[in-house]
């Protein structure tokens, strides 16, 4: 049997499409993850139902699916995820061409209904295509769901209340990955800096990324999702004072505007922020910050905007996403406020926003130029091998392109000296 798994949506739903993938090889099912080349027994899309777009982008990639169908590439059509969780029965009506829909946490139940029989006396079949991250890498979810309620997010309503991993279990995962060869870990979790107090009464993120950093042959840990309201500031020194915690953090802010920041419910304000920003520069030189913004929040004005448009200027994200406000149902902001921003206009702010921060991407590229950087090797395409510093997580961060005629060992790192730099990505040599 074989099985083709397409990911939407986040790295937390590309670990349950990994999780999937390992029970179906332990029941001898040959699986890829190729979006490009469906052709399988059974093709399972695991949705992201996040935002607008993303529905429509996981609805979109259920009818390709459908097609792959119709046309005999395709036996059997499931679907699993965020998306199906929240609205299985509406999908089910608007698509009955899908075969079986799970939720978002039954992917043990759709690998026992796929293979029911475990078959420990076959060798489980390497996926064919391996699923990001690259050669040497792994995600960790140290916690699902979240707590936090702010007034324009659903994912509360799909994955419920936090809920942490315990520590052992996490430390147990790196070892045997490390034993497999893993050297770089993306730590992640819809809120990060949560992570222990529903189990041990505290936040325990900053002694658990402490404990896994002590594990021999760890290389990097990368920290993704931080919220900014009771940051663990002990977190600070655990990145300063290890080696292999790489000078990287993912704190997504939203917004800046005290008016925007309590309309969304996020419980700090601008001047918290830009003291949060302020000392984890201060404690841990060369940070590397990622954020996110959101753009087109019902109740923002021009001046909200504007003064978006100055922060984003002022603070020099190295590493910024955005996105336009979706009402979504069932949460706080759909129910209380008017959706009164033209889409027109969030699209204008949008595009200017993101302007102003690929000028400073830019600018911070050129900056590098110069140096020594210690770099991961990817792949290799074409002219070039494709690796990433420690400031670079996969898939949403840039580049560093060095010449295939070096010769380079994927999955292996590198001292590279930076020559060169664009918008995005950054060219090298090895030393």
């Amino acid at each position: 049997m074989t099985a083709d798994i397409i990911t939407m949506g986040c790295s937390k739903n590309l670990v349950d499409s990994q999780q999937l993938g390992k029970m179906f090889r332990e029941r001898g099912v040959s699986v890829r993850f190729d979006p490009d080349d469906v052709r399988a027994d059974v093709a399972v899309v695991n949705t992201c139902g996040f935002i607008g777009d993303a529905k429509e982008e996981s609805i979109e990639m259920i009818l390709e699916l459908c097609r792959a169908k119709d046309e005999g590439r395709v036996k059997e059509v499931c679907v699993m995820g965020c998306l199906s969780e929240r609205y299985r029965k509406e999908l089910a009506e608007e698509i009955p061409e899908v075969d079986r829909y799970y939720g978002k946490f039954d992917w043990k139940t759709l690998a026992a209904d796929i293979a029911p029989t475990p078959m420990p006396s076959v060798q489980p079949v390497q996926p064919e295509k391996p699923q990001e991250p690259p050669v040497g890498g792994a995600y960790i979810k140290i916690s699902e769901g979240c707590d936090r309620k702010c007034a324009y997010c659903a994912i509360p309503l799909i994955t419920g209340r936090h809920k942490s991993r315990p520590m052992e279990d996490i430390l147990a995962e790196v070892k045997a990955l490390v034993g497999e060869g893993v050297k770089e870990f993306q730590v992640i979790a819809q809120e990060l800096t949560f992570y222990g107090v529903d189990l041990y009464g505290k936040q325990r993120i900053a002694e658990l990324v402490e404990r896994m950093a002590k594990i021999e042959g760890v290389e990097w840990i990368r920290l993704h999702y931080a919220y900014p309201n009771q940051f663990p500031l002990d977190l600070l020194r655990v990145i300063r004072e290890n080696a292999n915690v790489c000078n990287y953090l993912d704190i997504a802010l939203q917004h800046i505007s005290d008016n925007v920041l309590s309309r969304m419910r996020r419980h700090v304000t601008r001047q918290e922020t830009l003291d949060l920003l302020a000392l984890m520069r201060k404690e841990v030189p060369g940070l590397c910050l990622r954020t996110t913004l959101m753009v087109g929040f019902p109740g923002e004005t021009e001046e909200d905007f504007n003064e978006l448009l100055d922060f984003v200027r002022e603070v020099r994200f190295d590493r910024m996403g955005a996105f336009a406000y979706s009402e979504e149902e069932g949460t706080y902001a759909a129910q209380h406020y008017a959706d009164d921003v033209p889409p027109e206009v969030k699209q204008a702010r949008l595009d200017k926003l993101m302007r102003v921060q690929q000028r400073i991407s830019a600018e911070l590229g050129q900056e590098k130029v110069g140096r020594r950087l210690k770099t991961v090797i990817d792949r290799c395409e074409g002219d070039y091998f494709i690796g990433r510093t420690e400031f670079d997580s996969p898939e949403v961060d840039g580049e560093v392109l060095i010449a295939a005629s070096e010769g380079l060992s994927i999955g292996s790192f590198y001292d590279v000296l930076i020559t060169d730099a664009d918008e995005f990505d950054l060219y090298g040599t090895t030393l």
